[in-house]
């Protein structure tokens, strides 16, 4: 009986310690600063030569989509926010990444191509400069065949893992 009083006040002990702890843990590795409530996300303006209709309107809601899901942080619009995201996409290039050999009647044909995009990222967070950023981020993936039928997928993967990497800069801190 004495071991089990003696266990059960250990555990109230052990509780009572870690709860006093003051260690922020998250799953995905955001450390967002406890001041900062909201961010504001202006549209993200497709100045590329080549340029994709909806790009922009995508690339923007997928940032949004990876604050909003992933973070506690208020999405605000025309308002003063804690922190601010802008920028613009500046390369929509589709370029062939290897050349299938033909007969010599006919001109090569494109084995692999790669669909990149940039964009050129400016985050300001006023209440700690050091965590304000100002960068391009490019990705890119490959295909086979014509771009017409895999370009609006092939568009939903390459924002994906730019949202990854820009949020990653912006609120992970793994510098």
């Amino acid at each position: 009986m004495r071991r089990v009083k003696g266990l059960a006040i250990t555990l109230i002990g052990l509780i009572w310690v870690l709860q006093s702890c003051t260690y922020k843990l998250s799953l995905n590795g955001a450390s967002i600063p406890p001041n900062m409530k909201t961010i504001r996300v202006d549209f993200f303006e497709n100045t590329a030569q080549l340029v994709v209709n909806n790009l922009s309107q995508q690339f923007t809601e997928a940032l949004k989509d990876r604050i909003r899901n992933t973070t506690r942080l208020s999405i605000v619009t025309g308002e003063t926010a804690d922190a601010v995201m802008s920028g613009t996409i500046t390369d929509y290039n589709i370029a062939p990444v290897s050349i299938q050999a033909t007969n010599n009647t006919t001109q090569p044909l494109a084995d692999q191509t790669r669909l990149t995009i940039t964009v050129n990222v400016k985050y300001v967070y006023d209440a700690d400069k050091k965590l304000s950023f100002e960068q391009p981020f490019t990705k890119y993936k490959d295909f086979k065949g014509a771009i017409a039928p895999v370009e609006q997928s092939l568009i939903a993967d390459i924002n994906k893992q730019l949202t990854e990497d820009i949020f990653n800069k912006a609120f992970a801190n793994w510098d």
